[in-house]
């Protein structure tokens, strides 16, 4: 299945943090969106590898994405290697994304920028005719290069390089956060501490987003970092 927009993150979750209100928006006009989670998060403080899996697949379906699947690479110890880099070439060759949406280039977890390393060193590999890969019936894969990779951005303030008005979609992206019950703030306070249980870090996801808006002057907007600029035929196509 070749799809518009394949987003990439570290763990369940990341992806509807950094960027679900473009990926709702993404839907909504119609494009082929699909999630591909790294790791199943089993390092995390709160929830279980179960309950995570039920989350994610409750947050895809909220988010109206095609379709959400897991590398299974380890949580904490996945590696910019090889091994790694080929599964992601696999998964790119087979849906043959135009975009690719992946991890923040610099963050307080370090899988974050490892992965986005990882994603973005695999999207240029996979241009390469001499790596080959092949699918189950033994079948070599046509090569397939993404036309823009994007870094979301995650807990560090990091300068965008382009910024998406997703006015209208910020609920949506907050219902699909949300999902991730085991996660984030529970007025029961049943969730051990961590920096992304606290009822203040759910209203910095909404106020960053209401601010971004504010800086380009619309509702709400998401923010990114790009590796190759977007090119346009005139100037004016950015009115």
């Amino acid at each position: 299945m070749k799809i518009d927009v394949l987003a990439f993150g570290a763990h369940p979750d990341d992806v509807e943090l950094g960027c679900g209100a473009t990926i709702a928006k993404l839907v909504s006009n119609g494009k082929s969106v699909a999630i591909v989670d790294l790791t199943k998060g089993e390092m995390g403080t709160n929830g279980t590898v179960e309950i995570r899996m039920n989350e994610a697949a409750n947050a895809a379906s909220i988010l109206g994405v095609q379709f959400r699947k897991n590398l299974n690479f380890k949580d904490a110890f996945f590696e910019n290697d090889k091994i790694h880099q080929i599964k992601v070439i696999e998964l790119l060759r087979l849906h043959q994304p135009d975009i690719v949406i992946c991890n923040a280039i610099d963050d307080r977890h370090i899988d974050h920028p490892r992965a986005a390393n990882l994603i973005s060193d695999s999207c240029f590999l996979s241009g390469l005719k001499k790596i080959q890969t092949s699918v189950e019936s033994g079948t070599f894969q046509s090569v397939w290069r993404p036309k823009l990779v994007y870094h979301y951005i995650q807990w560090k303030d990091i300068q965008p390089d382009i910024v998406v008005n997703v006015s209208g979609f910020l609920n949506k992206k907050m219902e699909a956060i949300k999902a991730f019950s085991s996660q984030f703030y529970s007025p029961d306070g049943s969730r051990e501490s961590t920096p992304i249980s606290s009822q203040n870090f759910l209203h910095n996801i909404r106020h960053r987003a209401l601010n971004l808006g504010r800086l380009i002057g619309v509702d709400e907007a998401e923010a990114f970092t790009c590796e190759r600029y977007p090119a346009v035929n005139n100037i004016t196509d950015l009115i």
